[in-house]
């Protein structure tokens, strides 16, 4: 089993830049896919950004494209996501997610494991 804990959430001001990190417990995470993901009061969960288990391919949703950044280090079994330019619309609970599939997917189902959720809010 795989354990995720997401931090690094907060309030911020449009335009702002805020780091979320996922760290990983009870197996290496080296071997996994990974992604962020983010759900709206009263929306569907949906895919932020994506990467493979060696970091070379990574993927984004369109909103995000050019602003967000994920990595991952995997010796310190850990996820993160390097959000700039932040917008009221970026405003959400943000899930790391980690699965075994080849690629980073960009649906849910295509995630083993799943955080808790942290919290962002960008005021305008």
């Amino acid at each position: 089993q795989v354990q995720l804990v997401e931090s690094g959430g907060g309030l911020v001001q449009a335009g702002g830049s805020l780091r979320l990190s996922c760290a990983a417990s009870g197996r290496t995470i080296s071997r996994y896919v990974m992604g962020w993901f983010r759900q709206a009061p009263g929306k569907e969960r949906e895919f932020v950004a994506g990467i493979n288990w060696s970091g070379f391919s990574t993927y984004y949703a369109a909103s995000v494209k050019g602003r967000f950044t994920i990595s991952r280090d995997n010796a310190k079994n850990t996820v993160y996501l390097q959000m700039n330019s932040l917008k009221p619309e970026d405003t959400a609970v943000y899930y790391c997610a980690g699965g075994t599939t080849v690629v980073a997917g960009s649906r849910t189902y295509d995630y083993d494991y799943w955080g808790q959720g942290t919290q962002v809010t960008v005021s305008s």
